[in-house]
């Protein structure tokens, strides 16, 4: 057992050097052969045994502290410290001064001594800090026999305070810090070196500075002075420079402290840090002062116009507004006599430049404004085409208009053309201005163009002063400019193009609301018939649409939907009754008020309202069949009436449950419409239709006698059901108290004629004696009254 263990140690050597297995592998491979060599030793193993197990365990216990995994590292550790002190006893026993024994005795020592930091390492891993710092300690003791682990020692108590410190313990890492400058200062001999104890110093200095900096401030500032006596690095300037700034200390300590870095070799940027730092701090004299100095410094560095950039902004935020206008003028004429800033540089500018130009947009210092927006246009040279050129143009024809110069907004927006002609914001440049001079068409040809854009993003769309929706948000402030200046042609394009891309409901339905209002004002009287089919075709279907697309949303409500429901229909209602004279656009008006009162709750006025738009609809489509159309077209008319009526009966039969409506003439109105629109189809389910309504105890002479009328109009004719009706008409005449004369004679007239067909002369003798019958009826009326 103990050979195959040992076999499987030397194999897992040899395949991790290859990369054949990783560490986390290695590290269960060699648990395994460790505990299998442990548990074969017998009970007094040779030293031979032990110092195998020794070196075992230790790498085993390193092993899983390496991979993160420190409570599996402890039980090796444990068995290493064990083995360890048993082989110093046999050591000790069998020793006789030789020299092999103080050598094997060493050797004991430096292994402990190692088994006692990887116990620190697995301690501070799992949050044991007294444990650590009692390992740490005996390691301290051992340092007298052991000098040449002192530099080992102190890393190891510097990477300790690095973790403790990343973990925001604070307490326990400015204690590992402490520990390893002082455990580096124990032998110069071997000593980690001045700059690490510099480096262990900063880290201290910084644990203090965030641990509590008012509390520990004197000892950040001591160990940050120690460290730059050790070696004088930037950070360790700069800390201090900050931890004097948090303890409020003078204008000269801190003049003194950045004096430092005259001794030593900075970078540009550490040094623009600095004065960064100072002048974030409000000490404006000491930052301008260094920041003076700098220039010297780097004479020969490309990188020279990053000190004016900051120069400039920190003047801009002092308010010091002149001096920074002189130095931006400084760097006009640098960049024209050679003096050129980085490209890198050079932007920075141009949005330092833009954002004080923004400011004084806002501010409405249109003036100054376009002053700073001039030092920018500064930069570029003539016909250069450069998309950010034409940002530029356009936010300076912003301020023209504003100026009311609108010739300069003129140039300025051609430039912006001439740089970026397809971007959707030089489309709203230039139709502002079409708007401000009243070119209608140049305004709705802008309007349609900015449509297009709105429907194809550009890849490089500008980002300055705009979300992500900024085809809308443009048309809609084009609608809103072209309302302000009375523009309404305009305003009703925009409204078009705006409300196929609005997402939000709310907003697109306050759009078709507009644009419903001012299609039907009095701007498009000269072509209302134009107008009415736009409203018909765009606005009242994408309502209907979008209303139907609204029940999944969430943020539109259902009181929201019905509300906009009530509004569309109500309007449409208006419009059906305001075109009495277009019988189709009424009919269509009709329908898409009874659409939209889908989406409202079905209670008694609206029913009432869906059964109207439904009848009215019939009615147009039957009036429009007894026009001179096609029979194609009267079958599709008379269909369309007879599908309108089923709709309109459901709907009837809900309402008569709900309320009273004896004097309601919507039984009549849907037996007559039924029966013209059945009877002129030639359905053959018209006789079944009439069995029932001879069978209804109520029905009037006058419903009679039109069924009898309508069951001989073209293109129908139903003869037998004619005289039917004609007879039952004759019956209730009858049954009247006092017969009016005029109304039986007519009824008689038509049941002659129906019996006797014109152009028949050999008629058979059950016709005559049906005709005879109506004459003798006809002389008993006529003689009693």
């Amino acid at each position: 057992v103990e050979e195959g263990a040992i076999s499987l140690w030397n194999w897992v050597v040899t395949k991790h050097t290859g990369s054949v297995i990783n560490d986390e592998q290695r590290a269960k491979l060699r648990f395994v052969a460790c505990r299998l060599v442990c548990l074969c030793q017998g009970s007094d193993p040779p030293e031979g045994t032990i110092q195998r197990q020794i070196l075992m365990s230790m790498k085993t216990g390193k092993g899983w502290i390496d991979i993160g995994k420190a409570d599996l590292a402890d039980g090796f550790l444990e068995i290493a410290m064990s083995r360890l002190e048993k082989l110093y006893a046999k050591l000790l026993k069998g020793s006789n001064g030789e020299a092999d024994a103080h050598v094997h005795k060493a050797d004991v020592e430096k292994n402990l001594f190692k088994v006692l930091t990887y116990q620190a390492e697995s301690a501070v891993a799992q949050g044991d800090f007294q444990k650590a710092v009692m390992c740490v300690q005996r390691c301290k003791d051992m340092l007298m026999k052991l000098p040449k682990e002192t530099c080992y020692l102190s890393i190891l108590c510097y990477n300790f305070g690095v973790e403790t410190y990343e973990w925001k313990r604070y307490e326990q890492s400015s204690f590992w810090l402490s520990q390893s400058y002082d455990i580096g200062k124990m032998d110069m001999k071997y000593s980690v070196g001045k700059e690490m104890q510099a480096k262990v110093l900063r880290l201290l200095a910084t644990a203090y500075f965030e641990w509590d900096c008012n509390l520990y401030l004197d000892k950040a500032l001591k160990a940050i002075s120690l460290a730059n006596q050790e070696n004088l690095h930037p950070a360790g300037v700069f800390l201090k420079v900050k931890i004097l700034l948090k303890s409020g200390a003078s204008d000269e300590d801190i003049n003194s402290a950045v004096a430092e870095f005259l001794h030593h070799e900075m970078s540009l940027d550490f040094c623009l840090n600095t004065a960064k730092l100072l002048l974030e701090h409000g000490r404006e004299s000491v930052g301008f002062d260094f920041l003076k100095s700098v220039p010297e410094r780097f004479e020969s560095s490309p990188d020279l116009g990053k000190i004016a950039l900051l120069h400039i902004e920190f003047l801009l935020q002092n308010k010091r507004e002149l001096l920074a206008k002189q130095k931006v003028e400084e760097i006009i004429i640098g960049h024209y006599t050679g003096k050129q800033l980085l490209p890198e540089a050079l932007n920075r500018l141009h949005i330092i430049l833009w954002d004080r130009a923004a400011k004084h947009y806002e501010a409405k210092s249109y003036s100054e404004a376009l002053h700073w927006y001039n030092y920018s246009v500064s930069f570029y040279t003539p016909g250069q085409i450069d998309q950010n050129l034409a940002k530029l143009q356009r936010n300076m024809a912003s301020c023209y208009l504003h100026l009311k110069q609108v010739d300069k907004a003129k140039e300025a927006v051609k430039e912006a053309e001439r740089c970026d002609p397809n971007s959707i914001f030089t489309k709203f440049s230039v139709y502002k201005i079409a708007v401000m001079e009243k070119d209608t068409d140049k305004a709705v040809e802008a309007v349609i163009e900015m449509g297009k854009l709105a429907e194809k993003p550009s890849q490089h769309e500008d980002k300055l002063r705009v979300d992500e929706d900024t085809g809308t948000n443009l048309l809609s402030l084009a609608a809103q400019i072209a309302l302000e200046n009375e523009q309404q042609v305009v305003a009703i394009k925009a409204l078009e193009y705006l409300s196929k891309h609005l997402q939000d409901c709310r907003q697109l339905f306050a759009a078709l609301k507009c644009l419903v209002r001012l299609t039907l004002s009095k701007v498009m009287a000269e072509n209302e018939e134009k107008s009415v089919t736009y409203v018909l075709n765009n606005t009242f279907s994408a309502a209907h649409k979008r209303l139907a697309e609204s029940l999944t949303e969430e943020k539109f409500t259902g009181d929201m939907r019905i509300l906009e429901a009530h509004w569309f229909r109500k309007v449409a209602w208006n419009l059906a009754v305001q075109f009495r004279g277009c019988p189709e656009k009424m009919r269509d008006f009709f329908l898409l008020s009874f659409k939209l009162s889908q989406f409202c709750p079905s209670d008694k006025a609206v029913l009432i309202a869906q059964k109207t738009c439904l009848l009215m609809a019939a009615a147009v489509d039957l009036e429009m069949g007894r026009q001179q159309v096609t029979p194609s077209e009267q079958t599709e008319l008379f269909t369309q009436a007879l599908q309108h009526l089923q709709t309109c009966k459901e709907i009837w039969k809900v309402l008569k449950l709900i309320g009273d409506f004896a004097k309601d003439p919507t039984d009549t109105l849907l037996l007559l419409y039924e029966f013209e629109a059945r009877s002129k189809l030639n359905d053959p389910t018209l006789y079944n239709l009439m069995e029932s309504v001879w069978e209804q105890p109520q029905i009037e002479v006058k419903t009679l006698e039109i069924i009898a009328s309508l069951a001989m109009e073209s293109p129908a004719r139903y003869p037998v059901l004619c005289k039917k009706a004609l007879k039952s008409a004759l019956d209730l005449h009858r049954k009247e108290t006092v017969i009016d004369a005029v109304k039986f004679s007519k009824c008689v007239h038509s049941l002659i004629n129906i019996s006797l067909p014109t152009g028949l002369t050999d008629l058979g003798a059950c016709v005559l004696q049906e005709v005879w019958d109506y004459f003798e009826d006809a002389l008993s009326v006529v003689s009693s009254t």
